[in-house]
C-alpha cells in the first residue's frame, strides 16, 4: 500500500502540471501555447473545467495578438514583410484547424476564426518578395550569397509552386552556390597484385549517392572533369594508402599442464557396499595458433584547386588479425575445459588469400573516413 501511495505521490504533480499547463501559458501572456495546450488537454479530456476556462480566456487574446502582429508588420517597409505576417495568420488557421479537431474545445468556442484566403493572397505576395531577392543576391556571383538565394527561391516555390521560372533559377542558383570537389582515389601499386576495387567503389558509391551531411557540397570523378561536365573544381580530396601490409604470419605453440581435482577414478569395496574414488587427473596440452595478420594507413588530403594550399591532412589505420587454433593432448581428457577439448579437436586452417585481407583491414578505415569527410565539409 505505501508503494502505490509513493507512485501516487510521484505521478500526480506531473498529472496536476499538465491540466494547468494551459492556465499558466495564459498567466505568461503566451496566449497562443495556452490556447494549443488547452485543446490539447480538451481532445483528452472534453469536459475538462480548467482546460476550457483557459481556452475561452486565451483564444480572443491569442487571435487579437496575432492579427495585430500581422497588420503591424503590412504597415511598414520591412524586408520579407508578407512572408512574416503571412506566419502570424497562419497560427489563427492552426488554431481553427485544432479546435475543429478537438470536440471539447469547440463547445467552448463555436466558431473560431480563420484567415485561409488571405493566407492565400500573401502567399503570392510572399513569392514575389522571396523571389526578386534571391535575383539580387545571385547576381552578386558569390557562393554565400547563392546559397542564400537557392534558400529564398525554394521558399517561393514552397509558397507558389512553379512560380515564373523559379525552378529554373533554383538550378542555377544551387549550382554557383555548391562547393565542387574532385575525389582522386588512387590505385593499389599492381606490383602487390591486388585491386583496391572494393573499397574504392564503396566510398565513390557513398560520396556520390549517399553523402547527406552539407547539400551544397558535390562530389565529381576525375573522368567528369575530364568530359567537360565540370567547368571548374574548387577542392581535390585525394585518397591514398601511405603502406599497407598483407598476410603478415606469425605462429605460436604453447604448452602446458593441466589437472582437475575430485574427478571420480573408480569405485571401492567396503563393508558399507561401493565407494567412489575420487582423485587429481592430469594431461598435457599443446595448443598452435596461427595469426595472419593484414593492415594499412590511408591518407586524407584535401587541397584548394587555386591555391594549391592543403586545407586538411588526415591518415587513418586499419587493421584484421585473423587465426587459426588447434591443439592435441596427451593424458586424461578429463583434465581439460570444454573449450580445451574444443581445441583439440580442430585442425589447421587455411586463412583467407590476400584480396579478402585487404578487404578486411580496410572496412575500419571506411568506418574513419566517412565521419571525417562529414565533419570537414559539414562546415562548407
Amino acid at each position: 500500500m505505501r508503494k502505490y501511495i509513493y507512485l501516487f505521490a510521484l505521478v500526480f504533480p506531473i498529472i496536476l502540471s499538465n491540466c494547468s499547463s494551459g492556465k499558466k501559458a495564459y498567466e505568461k501572456g503566451d496566449y497562443y501555447s495556452a490556447v494549443l495546450k488547452s485543446v490539447n488537454r480538451l481532445r483528452q479530456n472534453p469536459s475538462h473545467k480548467k482546460s476550457k476556462e483557459a481556452l475561452r480566456k486565451s483564444y480572443p487574446l491569442a487571435v487579437q495578438t496575432a492579427e495585430q502582429k500581422a497588420t503591424t508588420i503590412l504597415s511598414t517597409n520591412a524586408q520579407f514583410k508578407y512572408k512574416n505576417a503571412m506566419a502570424y495568420y497562419e497560427r489563427i488557421n492552426t488554431m481553427y484547424n485544432e479546435i475543429r479537431a478537438a470536440p471539447g474545445a469547440l463547445s467552448v468556442i463555436k466558431n473560431p476564426k480563420n484567415y485561409f484566403a488571405k493566407v492565400a493572397s500573401l502567399k503570392q505576395q510572399a513569392a514575389e518578395e522571396n523571389y526578386e531577392e534571391a535575383l539580387i543576391l545571385l547576381n552578386r556571383n558569390t557562393r554565400e550569397d547563392a546559397k542564400t538565394a537557392f534558400l529564398l527561391f525554394r521558399e517561393a516555390n514552397s509558397f507558389v509552386p512553379n512560380y515564373k521560372d523559379v525552378r529554373d533559377k533554383m538550378d542555377e542558383a544551387k549550382f554557383l552556390a555548391t562547393l565542387k570537389v574532385v575525389v582522386e582515389q588512387i590505385p593499389v601499386p599492381s606490383r602487390y597484385n591486388l585491386s583496391g576495387n572494393f573499397f574504392q567503389d564503396k566510398i565513390e558509391e557513398y560520396l556520390h549517392t549517399q553523402f547527406r551531411s552539407n547539400e551544397f557540397v558535390q562530389f565529381y570523378t576525375p573522368r567528369e572533369v575530364k568530359s567537360n561536365k565540370l567547368p571548374f573544381v574548387d577542392q581535390y580530396l585525394r585518397l591514398q594508402f601511405d603502406d599497407f601490409v598483407v598476410g603478415e604470419t606469425h605462429t605460436e605453440r604453447h604448452t602446458e599442464k593441466v589437472s582437475r581435482d575430485s574427478v571420480k577414478t573408480g569405485t571401492v569395496s567396503t563393508r558399507a557396499g561401493e565407494k567412489d574414488v575420487y582423485s587429481t587427473v592430469s594431461a598435457t596440452l599443446v595448443v598452435n595458433r596461427k595469426e595472419v595478420r593484414s593492415r594499412g594507413l590511408l591518407s586524407m588530403r584535401v587541397t584548394d584547386a587555386d591555391s594549391k594550399a592543403v586545407l586538411t591532412h588526415r591518415k587513418f589505420n586499419g587493421e584484421f588479425i585473423w587465426f587459426s587454433q588447434w591443439g592435441n593432448f596427451n593424458g586424461d581428457e578429463r583434465a581439460l575445459s570444454d573449450e580445451q577439448l574444443d581445441i583439440c579437436q580442430q585442425q589447421e586452417v587455411l586463412p583467407p588469400d590476400p584480396q579478402t585481407l585487404f578487404i578486411e583491414f580496410t572496412r575500419p578505415i571506411y568506418d574513419q573516413l566517412v565521419p571525417a569527410v562529414n565533419d570537414f565539409y559539414r562546415r562548407y
